[in-house]
C-alpha cells in the first residue's frame, strides 16, 4: 500500500481550511484516511499550523511520502531536520541529548526570526496608521483654512456692500437738507 501525506479540503467556498491526513494514494482527497495527524489554515497570516509532531515524524520514518506542500509544511515545523538528526544518532556521529538540543537551538532561532517578522509587521502598520492620521490632519486643515478665507471674504463683501449702501444713503441726505 502506497501511503502518502496530504492535505483534505475542508471549510467553505472561497475559505479553505485542511486537514493533513495519512492516506493511501488510491483514496479520494476528501475521502477515507488513515491517520489524521494536524491542521493547515492558510487564511491567516501567517498560515497557521497545528501538528501531532511524533506522529509525523513516525510516519515520515516509515516512509510515507508527502506532498509538495506538505513537504514544505513538515520543513517548516522541523520534522525533516529532526528525521535528519536522528539519522546522526543512529550513525553514531552525537548522542541522542546532541541531537534535541541542537533542535532546540534551530527551533528557538525559528521563534525568534517570526517574532522579529511580527514586530516588523506591527510597526509597519503603526507607522502607517500615523501617516494616514497626519495626512488626515494636513487635509482637514487645508479645508479649515478655505472655509475662514471664505468667510473672510464674505464677510469683507457683506462689510463693502454695506458700506457702499451707507455711501449712497448718506449723499441723498446730504442733499436734501441743502435744497431746503
Amino acid at each position: 500500500m502506497a501511503t502518502k501525506i496530504r492535505l483534505q479540503r475542508g471549510g467553505r467556498k472561497g475559505y479553505a481550511f485542511y486537514s493533513i491526513v495519512i492516506a493511501d494514494a488510491r483514496a479520494p482527497r476528501d475521502g477515507r484516511f488513515t491517520e489524521k495527524i494536524g491542521t493547515y489554515n492558510p487564511n491567516t497570516n501567517p498560515a497557521t499550523v497545528d501538528l501531532n509532531f511524533e506522529r509525523a515524524l513516525y510516519w515520515v520514518e516509515t516512509g510515507a511520502q508527502p506532498t509538495d506542500t506538505v513537504r514544505n509544511i513538515l520543513s517548516r515545523e522541523g520534522v525533516y531536520l529532526m528525521k535528519h538528526l536522528k539519522g546522526g544518532v543512529k550513525k553514531g556521529a552525537f548522542d541522542e541529548a546532541a541531537a534535541q538540543k541542537k533542535f532546540d537551538a534551530w527551533k528557538a532561532d525559528k521563534q525568534n526570526g517570526l517574532n522579529k517578522i511580527a514586530e516588523a509587521e506591527a510597526k509597519a502598520k503603526k507607522d502607517a496608521a500615523a501617516n494616514a492620521l497626519k495626512a488626515e490632519k494636513a487635509v482637514n486643515e487645508a479645508i479649515a483654512k478655505k472655509v475662514a478665507d471664505k468667510k473672510a471674504a464674505e464677510a469683507a463683501a457683506k462689510a463693502e456692500a454695506e458700506a457702499a449702501a451707507a455711501a449712497a444713503e448718506a449723499p441723498a441726505t446730504e442733499e436734501a437738507p441743502a435744497e431746503a
